[in-house]
């Protein structure tokens, strides 16, 4: 503990103030392997952010260092700028392997800096030498990396080359209304602000999105809205650029999540999981965007032999393996429990995510319109034990039927971050985000057995019910059945 202690310490007295994860995560790994992380105090931890979403396979799986060690040992050079090289040319092989149709078979792949940040700014660069236009279509709850360009068009900087549209989601629609028809107007919207001649936003150079919006809040794009910004955009001229820096390489049940909506798009920004855990940064586009002259855009550790090793095992490893599909299967089955979760608390507004990307929003659990408190079924509250049953139907579908009595709770970010630091206590980690940062956020590795999203859950429940329980009134007659029906689902589940 000393030893963790002052490492903490130090950490605090040198390092920048603008150090994150540090602060809402106080521990300091020493040893892993899969979804393990040990600290330097012994203790272990359930690691659900994955370098946020950046170690597919988990900590230091053997595939990727098997292909790490064979780079070291065969004399190799490690820093070789943008030469090509035999472990250039099979990370690059294996990545056409696995992209999306109508785009392997006329791409080309830039090396850039060794972050996603890196990526998108050469991704808008490149557009706008393609195109000659200047603008860029972004979209509200966007994030894109930490340079300006990426700032930009994440909506943290003022940039009147970029023009905000809305991006669709059911729990706090923008207009609204959510579902079907809140994706409608989201894409009415943007044809308006395309065909108005009044509208102020000049014919742009691309449109830049996520297919799901991971620190926006784990919102995925609905699959009819992608497909009709795919028919605008094409209809346009104006090149669609599809960040896959957090979602790609199977973490949305998909090897790209694109391909849900089954969208091509003529961009694609990839970083993090494509480097195996190292860092690594590509924009892949059509042939026919590529008319940058030579050194038009550069980057002195763009090739990084070590990362390329470790990206061609990771794309392979879940290519063969078919961990896109698995983590479709087993995201649809965590889904479906963490629903089962939001039924039990009024704290918990919305879940929602794709895959093995999942998100869980915290509220403000106060009174809704009608009178009744969030987590009741609308009677007088009191106590009726012959009830149970029909109470909890009602529980189970309170997440879905907010909006229709009263519309969504304010965002709880407190409470998000009091389930965080619960999550912690009880070997945990996870991440925030959200526009609040009131969303709980899920990433676990792709390899992620069964049995440890178990336990994941299980943490993370009792990590909820004791934040909720703090904050609900204690006469609420329900908790201790929650707490009986939960300890029975876990000795079902390890029986």
């Amino acid at each position: 503990m000393a030893v963790t202690e002052g490492i903490l310490r130090r950490q605090s007295a040198r390092e920048s103030a603008a150090r994150t994860y540090a602060r809402a995560l106080p521990i300091v790994p020493v040893r892993a392997r899969g979804l393990t992380i040990e600290g330097a105090d012994g203790r272990r931890y359930l690691d659900c952010l994955s370098g946020a979403g950046t170690l597919a396979l988990g900590h230091n799986h053997p595939v990727v260092l098997e292909a790490i060690r064979k780079v070291l040992d065969s004399g190799a050079p490690l820093h070789v700028l943008d030469l090509a090289t035999p472990v250039k040319d099979a990370f690059i092989t294996e990545l056409f392997h696995t992209l999306p149709p109508g785009l392997a078979d006329r791409a080309r792949v830039q090396f850039c800096g060794p972050a996603g940040t890196d990526a998108v700014e050469a991704a808008l660069k490149l557009v706008r030498a393609a195109t000659g236009r200047s603008g860029i279509l972004a979209f509200t709850g966007a994030y894109h990396g930490m340079t300006a360009g990426a700032l930009a068009a994440s909506g943290g900087a003022c940039d009147v080359s970029v023009t905000r549209l809305p991006y669709p989601q059911d729990y706090r629609c923008p207009f609204g209304v959510g579902g079907e028809r809140g994706a409608e107007l989201a894409a009415r919207w943007t044809e308006s602000v395309l065909d108005d001649p009044k509208s102020g936003v000049r014919h742009p150079a691309g449109m830049i999105l996520e297919p799901v919006q991971g620190e926006g809040g784990v919102i995925p794009a609905p699959d009819t809205w992608l497909r009709r910004m795919r028919q605008i955009t094409a209809a346009r001229s104006i090149p669609l650029i599809a960040d896959e820096v957090q979602t790609g390489v199977g973490r949305t049940g998909a090897f790209w999540a694109v391909e849900h909506s089954g969208v091509t798009p003529d961009v694609m920004v990839l970083s993090k999981a494509i480097g195996g855990s190292l860092p690594l940064a590509v924009v892949v586009y059509r042939d026919d965007l590529d008319v940058w002259e030579p050194g038009a855009h550069a980057g002195t550790f763009r090739g990084n032999q070590l990362a390329m090793a470790a990206g061609t095992a990771t794309l392979a490893y879940v290519r063969r393996h078919h961990l896109s599909e698995r983590a479709a299967t087993l995201g649809s089955r965590m889904l479906s429990q963490l629903r089962d979760l939001a039924g039990e608390f009024a704290c918990i507004g919305d879940v929602r995510g794709r895959g093995l990307m999942m998100g869980m929003e915290m509220v403000a659990a106060g009174a809704r319109a009608g009178g009744g408190s969030a987590g009741d079924s609308g009677s007088s509250g009191a106590a009726d034990p012959g009830g149970d049953l029909a109470g909890d139907l009602v529980d189970v579908e309170v997440a879905g039927a907010r909006q229709s009595m009263g519309g969504p709770r304010p965002a709880a970010p407190e409470l998000a971050a009091a389930v965080q630091r619960e999550c912690l206590r009880r070997g945990l980690i996870v991440e925030l985000g959200g526009r609040h940062s009131s969303v709980v956020r899920l990433l676990p590795p792709l390899t992620i057995t069964d049995e440890q999203a178990s336990a994941v859950l299980d943490r993370l429940a009792d990590a909820v019910e004791s934040v909720a329980s703090s904050h609900a009134p204690h006469d609420d007659p329900r908790q201790p059945q929650r707490r009986r029906r939960r300890q029975g689902d876990r000795a079902e589940r390890a029986g």
